[in-house]
C-alpha cells in the first residue's frame, strides 16, 4: 500500500515538472519572439536559420504575430486547458515528424543547430506525453462552433477590411489595371504575409504601413479565433428551487453566523454542496473566474466539504477561485485549502443595545438627526411581508425613479430583487416628509433571527440631505420595539488606510496610499463610504479577498468590478453569444 502510494506521487511528481517544462519552453520560445522584433540583427538571424537548410525548434520563429501566437498557449497551458494541450501535441507532433524525416538528407542533418532544432522539439513532445494528466481544464462545449464563427466571420471583415485598405491608399501610376478581386487577393495575401511576393499584382502599390495594419489584423483575429476555442465553461446552472429551498433551511439554522448569508440567494449564483449537505458555497463564473461571496452557508465543521468540491470544479473548468468579502473565520477555513488573504476592508456592525446619540462625539450626528426631525420627516418600518401589494407596487416604482443608473449594482452585498415574494422577512423603511410625501427607502434583509444587513437604499435627490442618516438611526432607536440587536450597514473599502494614514506619524507609503485612495473617491465614493459610516461609531469586522496566486489578481478584480455592476460584460456580439450558437445549432 504504502509503495503503491509513493509510486504514484512519483509518477505525479514527474508529471507536474513536464507540465511544468512545457509551459517555460513556450514562454522561452515567446521571449525570443519578440525579442527578435524589437532586435532587428536578432530577428534576421532567427529568419536566416529557418530558410533553406536550417530549421529552427518548435514555434521559434521571429515577429510579433509568433510571438502573440506563443503566448497566447503558454497562458492556456499554464491554466491546464486540455484544448491547448491537444493543439500542441498535434502541432509539435508533425513538426517532430518533419523534422525526423528532414535529417534523413545528408544536406540537412550536417549542420548541429538542426539536431538541437530536432532535440528540443522531441524533449516538447514528450513532456506534453508526460504530463498529459496535468492538462484537465475542460472548454466550453460551445468553443468550436463559436472559433468556427469567429474565424469565419472575422476572415471575411478582415479581408474586405484589408481590400478597402488597398483601394484608398494604391499609389500605383497604374492602378486601373487591378480590380476588386485583386485588392482584395492582395488583401489576403498581406494577411498572411508582410514579406509575401506581390510581383502578381500589377497595378497594386500599397504604403508599408498599410501592409502592416493589414497583417496586425491577422494577428487579432488569431487571438480572437484562439480565445473563442480556448474559453474556459462561462455559465453553470444558477441556483434550482431545491438550492434555494436547502439554502433557506442552512439559514434558518446558521443564518446569524454571517451578515452576507441571506444574499447568497441571488439568483444567478450557483451552489456547490458538501457531501452532508449541511453547507455550500454559492458563487458566480465571471470572465474565467469562479468568485464566491462571503462566508460558506451552513454548519462550520461542514465548511471543507463544500469548498473542496468547490476547488476541484473550479480546477476541471480552468477557471481562477476566488472569494469576495469573507469574514476572518471563513478566510482562516480557506487558507487550509491553499488560498491567499487580502484585507480588503470593514464591514460597519452596529450593536443596537451600544447605540447612543449622547455625548460630544455624537453632537454632529444628533444635530443633524434633529434638524431632519423638525423639518416634519417620518420614517415607518415593516417587513415586507406586511406591505399590500398596491403599496409595495407603489415603492419599487419609486425606488426604480431613484436608481442610479441603469445598472443595478451588488453581488456580494446586494440582493438584487426588492420586493420579491420570498423574502418577506427582510425589512422596509419608508421615510415621508411633512406632506406625508415618500421621499426615501431602505430595504435590510435578514441577519438571522435578530439581525439586519443593508440591502438598498434609494432617496429622491430633491429631499432633504441627511435623510439617509436620520432613518438608520431611527431604526437603531426602535431596534428594541422591532427586536433587534444588530445591524450591518455598508462596507468601507481600505477602511484602515483612511484611519491609519490620517493619524499623527503616518509613514510617507501609507500617506501616499491614503491619497491615492481619496483621488478615485471622486468617482468610486471609498472614502465617502468609511465617513458614512464611521458616524455611527460601529464595530469594524474585516472582510478579506482570497485568491491562490498573485499573478491572478487582475482578472479576479476585473471580475469582481463585472459582478458589482462596476464594468460592464465585455465580450462578443451577440450573435455569437454561446446561448445563440445552442440556439441554431
Amino acid at each position: 500500500m504504502g509503495d503503491a502510494r509513493i509510486v504514484a506521487d512519483r509518477e505525479r511528481g514527474a508529471a507536474q515538472r513536464a507540465a511544468a517544462f512545457a509551459v517555460w519552453y513556450l514562454r522561452v520560445v515567446t521571449f525570443l519572439n519578440f525579442l527578435s522584433a524589437v532586435w532587428v540583427s536578432f530577428g534576421q538571424d532567427l529568419r536566416r536559420h529557418n530558410t533553406e537548410n536550417y530549421f529552427t525548434p518548435y514555434l521559434l520563429t521571429a515577429g510579433f504575430a509568433s510571438g502573440v501566437f506563443t503566448m497566447f498557449l503558454a497562458i492556456t497551458m499554464r491554466r491546464r486547458k486540455r484544448a491547448a494541450w491537444i493543439l500542441n501535441l498535434v502541432l509539435s507532433g508533425l513538426f517532430l515528424l518533419l523534422f525526423a524525416f528532414a535529417l534523413a538528407f545528408p544536406e540537412i542533418r550536417r549542420y548541429p543547430q538542426n539536431w538541437i532544432s530536432c532535440i528540443l522539439t522531441a524533449a516538447f513532445v514528450a513532456s506534453l506525453v508526460v504530463g498529459r494528466r496535468e492538462f484537465y481544464a475542460k472548454g466550453d462545449r460551445s468553443n468550436p462552433k463559436l472559433a468556427a464563427a469567429v474565424a469565419i466571420g472575422g476572415l471575411l471583415v478582415t479581408s474586405l477590411l484589408a481590400a478597402f485598405l488597398v483601394t484608398v491608399t494604391n499609389q500605383a501610376h497604374d492602378a486601373h489595371r487591378s480590380t476588386f478581386l485583386d485588392r482584395w487577393r492582395y488583401g489576403v495575401l498581406r494577411l498572411v504575409s508582410v514579406a509575401a511576393d506581390d510581383s502578381r499584382f500589377p497595378g497594386i502599390t500599397t504604403p508599408n504601413w498599410v501592409n502592416v495594419t493589414i497583417n496586425v489584423l491577422s494577428t487579432l483575429l488569431i487571438l480572437a479565433v484562439f480565445y473563442a476555442a480556448f474559453r474556459s465553461r462561462r455559465a453553470v446552472d444558477p441556483l434550482t428551487e431545491d438550492d434555494e429551498r436547502r439554502l433557506r433551511a442552512l439559514l434558518d439554522r446558521y443564518g446569524d453566523r454571517d451578515s452576507l448569508g441571506y444574499f447568497a440567494l441571488r439568483r444567478e449564483k450557483s451552489a456547490v454542496w458538501s457531501p452532508t449537505g449541511k453547507a455550500a458555497v454559492v458563487y458566480r463564473v465571471l470572465g474565467g473566474v469562479s468568485l464566491a461571496s462571503g462566508d460558506p452557508i451552513g454548519d462550520l465543521e461542514a465548511w471543507p466539504g463544500a469548498i473542496e468540491p468547490w476547488l476541484a470544479e473550479a480546477r476541471e473548468h480552468g477557471w481562477i477561485p476566488a472569494v469576495m468579502g469573507a469574514s476572518e473565520e471563513a478566510g482562516t477555513v480557506y487558507a487550509r485549502h491553499g488560498l491567499d488573504a487580502l484585507e480588503l476592508g470593514d464591514e460597519a456592525i452596529v450593536e443596537t443595545a451600544e447605540f447612543t446619540l449622547d455625548g460630544r462625539a455624537m453632537r454632529t450626528v444628533r444635530q443633524a438627526y434633529n434638524r431632519v426631525k423638525r423639518a416634519g420627516y417620518e420614517v415607518r418600518i415593516r417587513r415586507h411581508q406586511d406591505i399590500p401589494a398596491d403599496e409595495m407596487a407603489y415603492l419599487l416604482k419609486r425606488a426604480d425613479d431613484w436608481r442610479d443608473g441603469a445598472t443595478e449594482r451588488g453581488f456580494s452585498m446586494a440582493l438584487g430583487r426588492l420586493g420579491h415574494p420570498d423574502d418577506g422577512q427582510c425589512m422596509m423603511l419608508e421615510c415621508t416628509d411633512g406632506d406625508g410625501e415618500l421621499r426615501a427607502v431602505l430595504s435590510f434583509v435578514p441577519w438571522g433571527p435578530n439581525g439586519l444587513s443593508l440591502d438598498l437604499m434609494r432617496r429622491d435627490r430633491d429631499s432633504e440631505n441627511g435623510l439617509m442618516e436620520f432613518m438608520v438611526i431611527e431604526l437603531l432607536n426602535r431596534a428594541q420595539e422591532i427586536q433587534i440587536t444588530q445591524v450591518s450597514l455598508n462596507f468601507a473599502m481600505f477602511r484602515s488606510v483612511f484611519e491609519r494614514g490620517a493619524r499623527l506619524g503616518a509613514g510617507p507609503v501609507l500617506r501616499l496610499w491614503r491619497s491615492l485612495l481619496s483621488f478615485f473617491s471622486r468617482w468610486w465614493q471609498i472614502e465617502s463610504l468609511y465617513r458614512a459610516n464611521a458616524k455611527y461609531r460601529p464595530i469594524w469586522e474585516p472582510r478579506f479577498l482570497l485568491f491562490e496566486k498573485s499573478a491572478d489578481l487582475l482578472r479576479i478584480g476585473v471580475a469582481s468590478a463585472r459582478a458589482e455592476g462596476f464594468l460592464e460584460a465585455p465580450g462578443l456580439p451577440k450573435w455569437l453569444h454561446r446561448k445563440h450558437l445552442e440556439s441554431h445549432g
